[in-house]
């Protein structure tokens, strides 16, 4: 099953790292009912996981919901079971949280004590605002000299 679920997402070109996640939380949740089939399960179980891993692994919100998605996955992509209307009680809402903002003075200092490819790479995550992901597959043919702009 696990190999028609990993086809299944090569088919509709999930990542390989969605695919290993969602993998991961399908073994969680067949493990967790102790290896029952997920045919002879429904939406009282799934509830059972994503409630335990809320309260007692107390995990985030986000993990809590990519657990969903990787199950709601399988029950509709791979045994093809509709399982309705999934509600609100399953989704897990985000908290708020204000981002943290180096002041101008913070943000040099920590500039100051790099140097070479690391001070570079500090300098376009902060100033051209890159994510992480995006500044290390950065390429030389992505850097437009004549017009200052990168492309991502």
């Amino acid at each position: 099953m696990l190999d028609q679920v990993r086809a299944g997402l090569r088919l509709k070109h999930y990542s390989y790292r969605t695919e290993q996640a969602y993998i991961h939380w399908i073994k969680r949740f067949i493990f967790f009912h102790n290896k029952r089939h997920p045919l002879e399960m429904g939406k009282q179980e799934i509830n059972e996981f994503l409630t335990h891993l809320a309260v007692n692994e107390k995990v985030a919100a986000s993990t809590q919901n990519q657990a969903l998605c990787a199950i709601v996955f399988l029950y509709k992509h791979i045994l093809n079971i509709d399982l309705g209307d999934i509600g609100e009680i399953y989704w897990s809402k985000k908290p708020q949280k204000l981002p943290v903002v180096f002041t101008h003075n913070e943000a040099k200092a920590v500039l100051e004590k790099l140097n070479g490819a690391t001070w570079l790479m500090a300098m376009l995550l902060y100033g051209a605002g890159l994510r992480l992901n995006e500044c290390l597959q950065l390429r030389v043919k992505d850097i437009d000299f004549e017009y200052k702009q990168i492309t991502v």
